[in-house]
């Protein structure tokens, strides 16, 4: 039996929480003191929060269950 495949809908909600969320961390970086706001911007910081992100979804895609071959 086939997998259904993620539509469309599905695709623009999740693209919708990234901008929101993305939006938010600009929101609460522009709240932070100038110190907060050097630490943020002037260390590599937000390479590494990337970075992670991504070895984390790497993580789940390649630890979920695949399509299975003919039996």
């Amino acid at each position: 039996m086939a997998e259904r495949q993620p539509g469309i809908r599905e695709v623009l909600l999740v693209a919708a929480a990234i901008v929101v969320t993305v939006l938010a961390a600009a929101g609460v970086t522009a709240l932070l003191p100038s110190d907060g706001q050097a630490v943020v911007f002037h260390t590599p910081l937000l390479i590494v929060i990337l970075v992670g992100g991504t070895a984390y979804i790497l993580w789940r895609i390649l630890r979920s269950p695949g399509t299975r071959g003919p039996s």
